[in-house]
């Protein structure tokens, strides 16, 4: 079996105010078969995560408008499982603590190497692999539970598929 039938397609959110940075960073990841959507602030990553699903967000700790903490705690609060890489070039250990707090998966101080870059971000996607089809496992188990019918538990496992973003 070849390298790139082994390669799953991640879905990236790219949030940066630098706009070369978002161009060289979307240009490699398309490069290499992902699903790319850049957004120049936190509030068009946020309206973005409202339209699709993303299975990491890279997203700049310092921007004009909403931060990087910010809009990692709104992503969040759309989609639970997105897996969110925080950048910056203002490294400290209070942004580092602050990120911490919303759950980063990991933090990476700029200017950033992109081997490295791709290497955490399939972490994170494989993170949110698991803890994506732990909890529709438990739905499933919960539904099976109560009991439905065939008929109930397809529509149910079909608007499952949807909330989860398998589809």
């Amino acid at each position: 079996m070849n390298e790139q039938s082994t390669v799953r397609v991640i879905r990236v959110l790219l949030v940066d105010d630098e706009a070369t940075l978002l161009e060289y960073l979307s240009k490699r990841l398309l490069r290499q078969g992902h699903t790319v959507k850049a957004t120049f602030s936190g509030e068009d990553a946020v309206e973005a995560a409202k339209q699709e699903h993303f299975d990491v967000a890279v997203v700049d700790l310092k921007m004009p408008g909403i931060d990087g903490v910010e809009t990692q705690k709104r992503l969040r609060e759309i989609q639970p499982f997105l897996q969110c890489i925080i950048l910056t070039g203002h490294g400290s250990i209070e942004s580092a603590l602050e990120s911490g707090h919303e759950d980063a998966f990991q933090y990476l101080l700029k200017p950033v190497d992109y081997d490295n870059l791709v290497a955490v971000i399939k972490e994170a996607y494989e993170k949110k692999m698991k803890l994506q089809e732990a909890k529709f496992q438990e739905q499933l188990e919960e539904l099976h539970h109560h009991g439905m019918g065939a008929r109930g538990m397809k529509n149910a496992i079909a608007e499952l598929r949807k909330i989860y973003g398998f589809e």
